[in-house]
């Protein structure tokens, strides 16, 4: 049996093994301070931090890789799912495709996303908006995100994106596209619905603070759940509720 035969009898455990991998580096990434230093003392945590070319790539990195880190245990199923429907376009007589080309495609709309999150930051960091851990301190931005990531939550776009990275099956047979070229078209296609159902539940870590890893994991644990129980869209408009009533409750507060 060649090397090659050897991995596409058990590409499954290879691809399961890899998506471990890539996320264990994802959340170690992110445990280790993302490369976003904070320095030390009061004068360090009172300073805000100089915007650059050089400040904002490190931006850019912490966010696509929280994104990963956040994502890739719910967008497992479906990539697992690529590399069984690949496997059977190979028997078939197809060119093989890994699966890996398939997730790229997801990496380049998380990154698209990365850039349009590094840019909001900028701007809301340069207003004043954002403490130095990077979450809310305007009692009306904190009420303006959570209260529009509620409504966002009942919006059709946002249940049809749902229903998409709910079942995925449809989208990879009847959509299913030869060729490297073709996984990374149908992994960022994919990856965009993806988006479509969380993007704005991503603006929340602007509430809760960019850095904090119990908001991190408490959204990436949410997400999971809303694409994986049998209950998910139920979840997803009890959620939508929940924050449109903290969001007023603060709007309230504040005025």
């Amino acid at each position: 049996m060649t090397a090659l035969e050897y991995v596409l009898k058990r590409d499954r455990a290879f691809v399961i093994g890899a998506l471990i991998f890539v996320c264990v580096l994802a959340w170690g990434y992110m445990l280790a301070g993302a490369g976003m230093s904070m320095g030390s003392g009061s004068d360090a945590m009172s300073m805000p931090m100089a915007w650059g070319a050089g400040h904002a790539l490190v931006v850019f990195v912490m966010w696509w890789i929280m994104m990963v880190a956040m994502m890739l245990p719910s967008a497992a199923p479906v990539v697992l799912l690529y590399a069984r429907v690949s496997r059977t376009q190979q028997e078939a007589g197809r060119p093989f495709v890994p699966a890996g080309f398939f997730l790229a495609g997801y990496l380049l709309a998380w990154g698209l996303f990365s850039l349009v999150a590094t840019l909001a930051q900028w701007w809301l960091e340069d207003s004043g908006l954002l403490s130095m851990m990077m979450a809310s301190q305007s009692a009306y931005l904190s009420a303006a995100i959570l209260i529009v990531a509620g409504l966002w939550q009942f919006t059709p776009l946002k249940q049809s994106c749902l229903r998409h990275c709910r079942s995925p099956l449809h989208f990879l047979v009847h959509g299913f596209r030869p060729g490297i070229a073709g996984a990374l078209r149908m992994g960022a296609g994919h990856g965009f619905f993806c988006l479509g159902c969380c993007w704005f539940l991503m603006a929340l870590l602007f509430y809760g603070g960019v850095m904090n890893l119990y908001w991190i994991a408490g959204l990436a644990l949410y997400v999971l759940l809303e694409k994986s129980v049998p209950a998910g869209h139920l979840v997803s408009r009890l959620a939508g509720a929940a924050l449109i009533v903290w969001g007023g409750y603060l709007l309230l507060a504040a005025s």
